[in-house]
C-alpha cells in the first residue's frame, strides 16, 4: 500500500456472513412463495363456495276482524283552545 492511498475501512467480508446472507436470501424467497400460494388457495375456495338459492317472498294478505258497534257514545265541546 503507498502512502497516498487510504487505507478501507470495510473488512473482506467472511464466508460465514455470505452464508448468512444467502439464507436470509433463500428464507425471504421461500416466505413470499408460501404467501403467494395461499393467497391462491384463498381465491380458489371463495370461487368454488356453494352459491345461495333464490329468494322466496311470501305475500299475505289479512282480512280484519268483525267489529261489535260502540255500545255509547260521547260528544266533548270544548268552549276555549
Amino acid at each position: 500500500m503507498s502512502v497516498l492511498e487510504r487505507p478501507s475501512r470495510e473488512r473482506p467480508r467472511s464466508p460465514r456472513r455470505r452464508r448468512e446472507r444467502a439464507v436470509k436470501i433463500v428464507l425471504a424467497i421461500v416466505l413470499l412463495a408460501l404467501a403467494f400460494l395461499l393467497g391462491i388457495a384463498f381465491a380458489r375456495t371463495l370461487d368454488e363456495r356453494p352459491e345461495q338459492g333464490d329468494t322466496v317472498t311470501n305475500v299475505r294478505t289479512l282480512s280484519p276482524l268483525p267489529q261489535a258497534p260502540p255500545t255509547r257514545t260521547v260528544t266533548v265541546t270544548v268552549t276555549q283552545p
